[in-house]
């Protein structure tokens, strides 16, 4: 399997296929069929998970709300995904060339890399609300408008970094051309590839987009978690009093409920990350015979990250559920059923709790 074929982040990993051949690669396990049903239940997942999501958000009462509108956002970006990269991957897959063309080619790349930077931008905005609500509650929170404003310039900034992949992802026939000699099925196949001016430009930017994308959102979100963790500690004695006790059990929901959605786009990245550091320094670490399947792997985990925020908004939001549920029972939206629902929102709670807590 030509793994070229796949949507690229950072690099093309154009597989020497001439040598494979050359070095009969006995040993290496096909799993084209494994790799297709994957990537197509994780299109259909991520498509109804993050509809149901945003759909859900829309309908509860507190439409203003900051974080749910960060949220759905973060949804919007996996639903891109979903719609257009993970199609044109499982195809790919399966035909083991790319069939779209150089316009999606060069669209699949762009809007892939964007999605990501958008996750990880949209997480950091979240983080960053949390904290000023906990951690300073009557200084600065951000309000609709400008989480409308931060939305937008998240899209502005991720989209001019990912403006490389327009320009440097291209179709390349000539691997294909070298494989048709001992397969004529491959002739005049071409892959989408990415070609770069130099290696060192290549991995200047694979190294800032490592920084950018990944090390440096996550560090920041780990300090603004743990300084909440911290703060909501002291506060605890507070919490223990009667009053307290059903707006510290939703506090606690909620953070960990963004907390594990931070968790989860990092875990789900990580292994790809490192393939891509790994194989940008050194080709040679990585045997050829098992570059397929690993690089197929992580990728594959890289993508569950698109619809696993649905999964984890359900388990830990009590009035997921209902909503779905709601939402298959009354397809028109003006006759849909009145859900009770908490009557905590997300973005207003802790600003009361911490000005009870200055009274105290």
């Amino acid at each position: 399997m030509n793994s070229t074929s796949l949507a690229m982040l950072y690099k093309s990993h154009t597989f020497n296929l001439s040598a494979r051949f050359q070095h009969q690669c006995e040993n290496s396990t096909d799993i084209t069929s494994f790799l297709s049903t994957s990537y197509s239940l994780l299109t259909i997942i991520g498509l109804l998970g993050n509809l149901s999501l945003i759909c859900v958000i829309a309908r509860q009462k507190e439409k203003s709300n900051v974080t749910n509108t960060l949220i759905a956002n973060l949804s919007f970006s996996d639903i891109i995904v979903c719609i257009f990269c993970l199609p044109a991957t499982v195809v790919s897959i399966i035909l083991k060339h790319w069939l779209f063309g150089e316009g999606l080619c060069k669209l699949t790349n762009f809007l892939q890399c964007t999605s990501v930077t958008v996750s990880s931008l949209s997480l950091v905005l979240i983080a960053l609300e949390r904290h000023q609500l906990i951690i300073n509650p009557t200084g600065w929170k951000p309000n609709i408008a400008q989480a409308y404003t931060a939305i937008a310039l998240v899209w502005i900034v991720a989209s001019l970094l990912s403006l490389p992949f327009i320009t440097f992802s291209i179709l390349n026939t000539e691997t294909h051309r070298k494989l048709s000699f001992a397969d004529k099925s491959f002739a005049g196949k071409a892959t989408c590839m990415e070609s770069w001016p130099s290696e060192q430009h290549q991995l200047i930017y694979a190294m800032f987009m490592l920084v950018f994308q990944y090390c440096g959102p996550l560090s920041f979100i780990f300090i603004c978690y743990l300084r909440i963790y911290l703060r909501l500690q002291r506060r605890k004695d507070m919490f223990e009093r009667s009053e307290y006790n059903s707006r510290m059990a939703h506090i606690k929901r909620v953070n960990v409920m963004l907390a594990s959605m931070v968790a989860a786009f990092a875990v789900c990245w990580l292994p790809f990350y490192i393939f891509n550091t790994v194989y940008d320094w050194n080709h040679e670490a990585i045997a050829v015979c098992q570059h397929d399947l690993i690089f197929s792997l992580c990728h594959l985990l890289a993508m569950m990250s698109t619809c696993i925020n649905p999964i984890i908004y359900g388990f830990l939001n009590s009035n997921f559920k209902k909503e779905v549920k709601s939402l298959i029972q009354n397809c028109k939206w003006s006759s849909a059923a009145s859900i009770e629902c908490e009557h905590y929102p997300l973005s207003t709670m802790q600003s009361e709790v911490s000005k009870g807590s200055m009274k105290t």
